[in-house]
């Protein structure tokens, strides 16, 4: 029960700081440039959000539990 809520924690913290991510290339238009670009995104929360999410989700995925004598179908 607890990995299923840090999933959709996960997957939470990822949507959102993707989605902020996309709202911010409003900003090529207004002329920035795209290094401009990436280094704002680099410093705001929202790309830390986004990797917080998607290592958590990562973390696990990874971390399944498999038994030896069990029947894997």
């Amino acid at each position: 029960m607890l990995r299923i809520f840090l999933f959709i924690i996960g997957f939470i913290l990822m949507v959102l700081g993707l989605f902020f991510i996309i709202l911010d290339l409003n900003l090529l238009v207004i002329g920035y440039t795209f290094f401009d670009f990436v280094y704002f995104i680099i410093r705001s929360i929202y790309s830390e959000l986004f990797l917080m999410g998607s290592i958590l989700i990562i973390f696990l995925l990874k971390r399944r539990k498999v038994r030896k004598n069990g029947l894997l179908l």
